[in-house]
């Protein structure tokens, strides 16, 4: 593999890392909003619905949490590899398996965003 496609694997990286930052920052401010609508809620079903999204939201910052650890964990392997040598077809794969991660993760986050924006827009 060229320099090129390490750097542009490294970049890519570097991008799905911010990313999973900003809707960790997004999902943790959805979590304050919850708690804030929260109070306000009388009903069962309301309340039931309270509970679901902040487990959802919960286990979908946990997820961004351990994905954004993997990817730095391949990060540094690829500059490990590189250092010693060209990189393996292995971590090449990976790569590309933490993008299938990252794309499934993304989409999951945005049905919970919407799930949110439909109770609140209901509430």
């Amino acid at each position: 593999m060229v320099t090129t496609d390490v750097a542009q694997l490294t970049r890519e990286c570097n991008a799905w890392r911010e990313t999973l930052r900003s809707w960790r920052d997004e999902f943790a401010r959805l979590k304050t909003r919850l708690i804030d609508v929260a109070a306000r809620q009388t009903t069962k079903e309301d309340l039931l619905e309270v509970d679901h999204l902040d487990n959802q939201l919960h286990i979908q910052l946990i997820n961004i949490h351990d994905l954004k650890h993997a990817i730095k964990s391949h990060t540094r392997q690829i500059d490990s590899e590189i250092a010693k040598g060209p990189l393996r077809d292995d971590t090449a794969a990976n790569h590309e398996n933490l993008y299938d991660e990252y794309q499934h993760l993304e989409h999951t986050l945005l049905e919970v965003k919407q799930e949110f924006k439909d109770f609140i827009d209901r509430t």
